[in-house]
């Protein structure tokens, strides 16, 4: 089973960081790129988990923090739970993957 903790970790870090932003800050862009970032993992969930694309809602900057941290989770679940590759790329592949892509997004909205 792989370890989704590397992930994990870099999307509650980044989740609490938008809980606790300034409003300012979020309505600066750092609540858009994290909705984007959220449908993205919520979407590389749901491919690995053979279900049909479906776009997250934008709830508002507010709940941002949570919409990346619940779509964080599920895709650690969905890489957690996959046995055997069977797209073009590894489950770690993709892990790697959302890891850098959770800690550019994090980069990007905090600056």
């Amino acid at each position: 089973m792989l370890d989704t903790s590397p992930l994990t970790a870099v999307v509650e870090r980044f989740a609490d960081r938008l809980r606790a932003a300034p409003q300012s800050r979020l309505q600066q862009g750092a609540a858009a790129a994290a909705l984007d970032l959220a449908r993205e993992l919520a979407a590389r969930a749901r491919d690995l988990e053979g279900l049909p694309p479906r776009e997250m809602p934008d709830a508002g900057i507010f709940v941002v923090g949570d919409q990346v941290a619940v779509a964080g989770r599920d895709l650690a679940e969905a890489l957690g739970s996959v046995r055997e590759p069977d797209g073009a790329k590894a489950p770690s592949e993709v892990l790697d993957e959302a890891v850098r892509l959770v800690e550019r997004a994090e980069v990007r909205a905090m600056r």
